[in-house]
């Protein structure tokens, strides 16, 4: 049964490659793209928007690729209101099998006033025209009302109202700023079913902010006054505090179907795998206590729960580990566990890896298990991150050593790097060890990166935890986040430093018009 004949069906629309890439330094290559576009595609996501064709060649060229691909899935590339920000979606999504152009422009009147400095009565009309005009490249137009939920009431009824009437088959009621709570937006929704005579010829979407912590809440009281469609992200990613994280309005909906009777087609125990990924590749850490995806989410430590736990699980789980693609399994792993051991806990963890990259990941395992008394799972994801995010890279690191301490001043740090092929060495020093090595890298490849961010966190507990360190680099306008992680804190911070500098050898040009989300 399609999403529009079950008037109970949401459609989950993912802007994980277009607005969660939008936060600072969560920049994608088109690869890591691709390999997100199959994980989201494989989960079951109705809608991805793959990116803002206009933005950059980059931007345009993600979304290409990704529609080449992506059969399962309907494809998005975003434009503003002009012509050419359309013509250009609807080339980068010539190779769609379901391809859809969303629209947009401001509809509240500080934006109106202050960032397009237009008339009411002009924003009405490119509603219209723009509508119109991408809806001469597909049958599938969304149209969205940024800042909607700070838009005045009439004036948004008659722009919903003639975007239906030009041909859009979704409009969307983003609170771009993350300004309004449940009650607040529950009556929007509500008013505009009441109020635009032609809402039943489209489906109403809600794309909400998390700036208050209320874009998940917003979005499932919308479902309940009409919405039947959800823009989120993967963990939640996007601009400022980011969007609705899509595991958690998902997994609502699953576990509370008493009250919300409501289905998606996700297959949710895909989730983690999807969150793994997106972390590994933007470098942005999912915080412990974060709901469905984090570490502790199914943790228990207190002597209470755990006692509630071995009696029945149900005591202090709303929801299995098994339903997002964990699995409560007691295998400890050690120096003396076998390479089928260590497959199938990668299977557990949401990998899939090839003969070779296993073999490589195993014998990474056996290194890092000579170090440790034990090896946990945050070990596993850190070890196997940090090596998939370095294919093709250009720049390897070879060898480090690292003089430092009362005794040693200034410290002091040896590099070998391979470069192209080609290893190269030199001795450097600097205000401490780390920056002794970083400039060791400068000077066995010259840049003028700025370093912006530098961040270290143990992966688990203990004096032999891995350190994971994350590094972000900034040259030219474009920024890349850069990760490591090793039981030597100095070699987790080359190995970011250098993985950073990859990202930046493969980013290109980017100078976007006007950085503007739904």
């Amino acid at each position: 049964m399609s999403a529009r004949s079950d008037k109970n069906r949401i459609i989950i629309f993912d802007t994980t490659l277009r607005d969660g890439e939008q936060s600072p330094g969560a920049s994608m290559n088109l690869d890591e793209k691709l390999r997100i576009a199959e994980v989201l595609e494989g989960m079951g996501v109705d809608v991805i928007e793959a990116g803002f064709p206009i933005a950059s060649d980059g931007d345009f060229e993600a979304v290409n690729e990704i529609a080449k691909v992506v059969k399962d899935s309907t494809v998005c590339g975003l434009a503003r209101a002009t012509k050419i920000d359309i013509d250009r979606a609807a080339q980068a999504l010539k190779p769609a099998k379901r391809g859809r152009i969303h629209t947009f422009i401001a509809t509240s009147e500080l934006h109106m006033k202050h960032k397009l400095q237009l008339e009411p009565d002009e924003v009405f009309a490119k509603v219209i025209e723009s509508v119109t005009h991408a809806r001469s490249f597909t049958d599938d137009v969304e149209w969205s009302a940024e800042d909607a939920s700070r838009t005045e009431h009439d004036f948004l009824c008659r722009c919903v109202e003639a975007a239906i009437d030009a041909g859009a088959g979704t409009v969307n009621i983003p609170d771009t700023v993350g300004y309004t709570i449940p009650e607040e937006f529950t009556a929007i929704i509500r008013m505009l079913f009441d109020r635009v005579p032609n809402i039943d010829k489209a489906v109403v979407s809600v794309h909400c902010h998390n700036d208050l912590g209320l874009a998940v809440a917003n979005s499932l009281t919308a479902v309940e006054a009409g919405a039947r469609q959800v823009e989120c992200t993967i963990n939640g990613l996007g601009e400022r505090a980011g969007n609705a994280a899509m595991e958690e309005v998902v997994m609502a909906l699953r576990t509370r179907h008493d009250v919300m009777p409501y289905t998606a087609a996700i297959k949710t125990e895909n989730i983690i795998k999807a969150s793994r990924l997106v972390s590994a590749v933007t470098g942005f850490a999912v915080q412990p206590n974060k709901a469905i995806v984090g570490a502790n989410a199914f943790a228990h430590e207190a002597g209470i729960h755990q006692d509630g736990m071995l009696k029945h699980a149900g005591t202090y789980e709303i929801m299995t580990p098994e339903s997002v693609g964990l699995k409560a399994s007691k295998l400890v792993l050690g120096k003396h566990s076998g390479r089928h051991a260590f497959t199938e806990k990668l299977k557990e963890l949401g990998y899939e890896l090839g003969d070779n990259a296993v073999q490589d990941a195993f014998k990474r395992f056996k290194d890092l298990a000579d170090r440790k008394k034990e090896v946990f799972d945050e070990d596993l994801v850190a070890l196997v991150d940090d090596e998939v995010v370095r294919t093709n890279d250009r720049i390897r690191m070879v060898s480090l050593e690292v003089l430092c301490g009362t005794k040693h001043q200034p410290p002091k740090a040896e590099l070998e790097l391979e470069i192209d092929g080609e290893v190269k060495g030199c001795k450097a020093t600097g205000d401490g060890p780390v920056d002794a090595s970083f400039n060791a890298i400068k000077e066995l490849f010259p840049h003028e990166a700025r370093l912006q961010l530098y961040q270290v966190h143990a992966v688990t507990h203990g004096t032999d935890a891995q350190a994971k360190v994350t590094v972000r680099l900034e040259e030219d306008g474009r920024t890349v986040i850069g990760t490591g992680a090793d039981t030597d804190t100095m070699v987790a911070s080359v190995k970011a430093y250098v993985n950073a500098l990859n990202k930046l050898l493969l980013k290109r040009q980017k100078t976007a018009p006007e950085a503007l989300s739904a």
